[in-house]
């Protein structure tokens, strides 16, 4: 087996190991939705549930489309069946005992990092040197401080931008209310997520959405 298998096997488990996702995947398999909907289904907010179909999407486990200003999201069956008629066949999963092909390293005790870049919207993964980072200021969820040096504070703001899913549009109720998970200060995160400097999102009387790909740059 592959790199490139291994890691789609680990961000498809990965992105199946939260009961939120689990329970949207359960309900997509019953029939298109739309994010308000799912909300309301699942008791959580919109950002919320745009957080965690976003790594659906990344794992290849959800498609979406548009439907005027809305998107709609369906389980992707067909690619489910694909992975376990090629990757997941009992003679696949024995020969991970003997892979040698290099893992990815892991982030531990890191927040939930975006995972590696198998969907064209998603963030690339951290390198060493994020992945340090990110172990510094994060415990789990929650920002401890917002870092001084720039260099630092900027790959903060990149692993925050990663919340939004892109093409999402947010009140700025909703930013607050995601930021707010990981810090009370959720003024000054929002002033430099759409800074010219960091050019992470951008705002347009009172509307907040991510700029594309930025969380990866």
């Amino acid at each position: 087996m592959g790199e490139d298998e291994i890691e789609a096997v680990l961000r498809f488990f990965k992105a199946l190991a939260d009961a939120s996702r689990l329970r949207l995947v359960g309900l997509l398999a019953e029939r298109e939705r739309g994010v308000d909907e799912l909300a309301a289904a699942l008791a959580l907010t919109p950002p919320t549930v745009s957080h965690h179909l976003s790594r659906l999407r990344a794992a290849g486990l959800v498609a979406m489309r548009r439907e005027g200003t809305a998107h709609v999201y369906r389980l992707d069956t067909e690619a489910l069946r694909r992975l376990s008629r090629e990757v997941l066949t009992p003679e696949r999963v024995r020969s991970f005992a003997t892979e040698r092909a290099p893992l990815p390293a892991p982030v531990a005790d890191a927040p939930d990092a975006p995972d590696a870049p198998d969907a064209p919207d998603a963030p690339d993964a951290p390198g060493p040197r994020e992945r340090k980072v990110l172990r510094d200021f994060f415990a789990g969820e929650r920002l401890k401080e917002i870092p001084a040096g720039r260099k630092k504070r900027l790959i903060v703001l990149r692993w925050l931008a990663a919340r939004f899913e892109p093409g999402v549009r947010y009140s700025e109720r909703e930013v607050n209310e995601v930021l707010r998970r990981s810090h009370p200060d959720t003024a000054t995160l929002r002033r430099e997520l759409i800074s010219d400097a960091n050019g992470l999102m951008r705002r347009d009387h009172g509307v907040y959405w991510r700029v594309p790909d930025a969380a990866g740059a």
